[in-house]
């Protein structure tokens, strides 16, 4: 695969489309609500077709890019490389100091490209989980969902596939990270609970 191949379709998936949803609102979408440039934030702090202008560009760049530029690729390896590249240039988008998005709708757009059919089946556990989240009014459902869905979908495919499910769990972490202290905290208020529960119990007569 030609490297300019890379740089191209590195450059498709950098566009800022958080940004670009936003344009005309005066509201910088990295510096309100969880500053991240993506779909959940934008509809977060926004409105529905603003978000889902922001979705539906972010996800046009995987599929875009490898539909311009695989064309004439006999590998399959060289779109994979194609497809991950526009990953990278969402999550480290030179437009936005080498920072960006999560990385989960351009994933889907390069996978809607190279596994349309694996895809399209487990998208579902997406819309699943994030009614479950809410349900157990879970602090990251968005999140939870995303891994999730990403790692069906990867095992499913295996291969490069799990490349992308790394880059995804890499921006992530910070979202983990919360989900774990959220786990510990629970843990410590339900100790503290029974701890209080214990001393309050009155003591029996011997």
């Amino acid at each position: 695969m030609d490297f300019w191949r890379f740089l191209v379709s590195f450059l498709i998936g950098s566009i800022p489309f958080a940004k670009v949803a936003m344009l005309g609102t005066g509201i910088d979408i990295t510096k309100v609500g969880s500053k991240n440039p993506g779909f959940n934030n934008v509809l977060r702090v926004s409105s529905k077709w603003r978000g889902a202008i922001a979705l539906v560009g972010d996800i046009s760049k995987g599929y875009i890019a490898l539909l311009l530029l695989g064309s004439g690729e006999s590998t399959g390896f060289g779109l994979w490389v194609i497809g991950i590249a526009s990953v990278m240039g969402h999550c480290w988008s030179p437009w936005l100091r080498f920072n960006g998005g999560k990385g989960v709708a351009t994933t889907v757009g390069v996978l809607l490209f190279l596994e349309p059919q694996v895809t399209l089946t487990r998208l579902p556990l997406y819309v699943a989980f994030r009614i479950i989240g809410r349900s157990f009014h879970w602090r990251q459902e968005g999140a939870i969902a995303s891994l999730i869905t990403m790692a069906a979908i990867s095992v499913s495919v295996g291969g490069l596939a799990y490349v992308l499910l790394g880059i995804v769990i890499l921006r992530h972490i910070s979202n983990l990270r919360g989900i774990m202290a959220s786990r510990r905290e629970k843990r410590s208020t339900r100790s503290k609970s029974q701890s209080a529960d214990v001393q309050a119990a009155p003591r029996q007569s011997r």
